[in-house]
């Protein structure tokens, strides 16, 4: 199979961590900014975002949400209020000087603005200059204050209850983009999630569905001390304001690239017109482009005391499985009856149309992927229970317990509840993502007669016994398990993400 040429091949620094390391000078510097110019700061913006309140409030009063009237002159001046408003907020929380470079296009001519890298709740600042609409989650308005502000600029509300709610999303941007701008323009974030501006991750279809231009819109902060950034892992909401206004200065620029229109092949494949457009940010900000997706990062941040040590075999597994919808599907019972299932063939090897069979889907290329993973041998043949304790191990990436119960279940023999050393290093290999597990120093440490077998109740107990079992325990060389046998990972994987 060929190699994909639009994924990057190696993974670089995790974008969903954020360490911030003070000097001491740093923390000096911040206890005398705590006590002085933090309180100020922090009611002076509090008092001017109260102050938008009334304004936004009443410019939303008797207005359609779903059709566009002629703005009155009274909202046309509300509107100059709130930006007046707005922008003195953001330079009390000492971003005092905007450097913008380029020239937004009108809404007539580009509906769609793409906006990256997403890596802070200050990224705000842009939408509030060009009071643009956003897309948000429906309990975003539901906070006091700041969701009258977000109401009054029209955003595509996502209702994360609804089943339907990312087709009814899609349309909804697709309506108004396509109303000849008479709907404010969109600013959409791709990336779907906050990151560490240290690359670009995979960027969501959403926004290139329409098939119309789009004006890549490029943010940098410049800081030398990065207290902005907000991910998953790292400093908390409340420490990151609490920092950022303990800042004398919070440098920003705001770069509005060249409008892209897509080619005709763009418009027929979304997932194509999405990444030409991360690649030319990602250009433009000189950044890597990052293998990881939003629905990557329970992965990429697993816990655990067997969590994910090397996870770029596991992603590219993800990839396929998340076409093939097994992910988003799956359930713990279908995982148990999968798993029962498995045991029962004893590690009699399926072939590519039993393994459909098993998992009952029609053969396609994506799942032929799926299982040349696990074809070690390249005979065409794979041990099924490879492929259940992988998908375990996606699904519940920070319960690794739980999957490391159900292979045990898969493993043990008719007359034991005891694996073989083999057999649990392969079950290890698959959940950790590595490889050439070496078990010795573990069962060496059992003190027992039988050092070729273990129970689950054993493993588990000492594994609770020892924090760092991984690291002291368990020998291995620190690559991916190469499903593939023999082969790059990549070589798997196809240019087309959408199956």
């Amino acid at each position: 199979m060929k190699s994909s040429n639009s994924r990057p091949s190696r993974l670089g620094r995790n974008p969903f961590v954020h360490e911030l390391k003070l000097t001491m000078c740093e923390m000096l510097a911040i206890g005398l900014m705590s006590v002085t110019v933090f309180p100020v700061r922090l009611l002076l913006v509090s008092f001017l975002m109260l102050l938008a309140w009334p304004f936004a409030f009443a410019a939303s009063l008797g207005r359609s949400e779903f059709d566009i009237e002629p703005q009155s002159w009274w909202r046309r001046l509300i509107d100059i209020c709130l930006r007046g408003i707005m922008r003195a907020m953001w330079f009390c929380g000492g971003f005092h000087w905007i450097k913008v470079k380029g020239e937004r296009a009108p809404p007539s001519e580009v509906p769609i603005l793409t906006v990256a890298p997403h890596s802070a709740y200050f990224d705000a600042i842009p939408v509030t200059m060009t009071m643009c609409s956003i897309v948000t989650k429906l309990e975003s308005m539901r906070v006091p204050v700041w969701g009258t502000l977000i109401s009054y600029i029209r955003p595509v509300l996502v209702f994360r209850s609804d089943q339907d709610s990312r087709k009814k999303t899609v349309e909804e941007i697709k309506r108004r983009a396509q109303s000849g701008g008479e709907w404010p323009q969109i600013m959409i974030f791709p990336e779907g999630t906050c990151t560490n501006r240290s690359g670009l991750i995979l960027f969501k279809a959403g926004a290139f569905i329409p098939g119309l231009p789009v004006q890549p819109v490029v943010l940098r902060y410049p800081n030398k001390l990065d207290t902005v950034t907000w991910t998953w892992q790292g400093p908390g909401a409340f420490k990151i304001l609490w920092l950022t206004l303990c800042q004398p200065h919070n440098p920003m620029e705001i770069e509005y690239l060249p409008v892209y229109t897509p080619s005709n092949e763009e418009k027929e494949n979304p997932s194509l017109f999405a990444n030409n457009v991360r690649r030319l940010m990602a250009k433009a900000l000189q950044v890597p482009l990052t293998d990881l997706s939003f629905e990557d990062r329970e992965i990429s941040l697993s816990r655990g005391p067997l969590h994910i040590y090397n996870y770029s075999s596991l992603l590219e597994f993800n990839l396929l499985v998340c076409r093939l919808r097994l992910r988003a599907q799956t359930t713990e019972k279908d995982l148990e009856e999968q798993a029962r299932r498995a045991r029962k063939l004893q590690g009699n090897k399926l072939s590519l149309e039993d393994f459909a069979q098993f998992i009952n889907l029609p053969v396609t290329d994506t799942l032929t992927q799926v299982h040349s993973f696990f074809d070690q041998d390249g005979e065409g043949q794979i041990d099924v229970r490879h492929y259940v304790i992988a998908l375990s191990t996606v699904h519940r990436p920070s319960e690794s317990m739980r999957t490391l119960k159900l292979a045990f279940k898969m493993y043990v023999g008719e007359e034991s509840n005891a694996v073989q050393e083999d057999d649990l290093a392969v079950i290890l290999e698959i959940m950790l993502g590595v490889k050439d597990v070496e078990l010795s120093a573990l069962f060496l440490s059992l003190d027992r007669p039988d050092t070729e077998k273990i129970t689950y109740d054993e493993l588990s107990h000492f594994i609770e016994q020892h924090p760092y079992f991984i690291q002291d325990y368990l020998d291995f060389k620190d690559h991916p398990r190469r499903f593939c046998f023999g082969r790059p990972l990549s070589c798997n994987i196809q240019n087309n993400k959408e199956d």
